[in-house]
């Protein structure tokens, strides 16, 4: 079951941008610099705030403005910003 996983995340990696705003916590853990850890705290920060830029993320409890740059410059082109559909906003 985990390797059937791995392979749809790498797969969806290879494809297609992950959301910021709609992602699993899988699909975002799969950006490189954000780990299991960050991808929840990013999934409990979206529910109640909208991402309208990716530079948005160091809002997020624990991730800092270096970091955010360093997960924008290893992921250039594999992060997008879908609509919003988690948030009360």
């Amino acid at each position: 079951m985990k390797i059937l996983t791995l392979i749809l995340l790498l797969s969806t990696l290879l494809f297609s941008a992950v959301d910021i705003n709609n992602a699993t916590a899988e699909e975002l853990a799969s950006l490189k610099g954000i780990g299991m850890k960050k991808a929840k705290k990013i999934i409990m920060y979206r529910k109640k705030h909208c991402f309208k830029k990716i530079k948005e993320l160091k809002k997020v409890k624990g991730i800092k403005k270096k970091q955010v740059k360093k997960i924008m410059k290893k992921n250039k082109g594999n992060i997008s910003l879908g609509e919003c559909k988690d948030s009360g906003k």
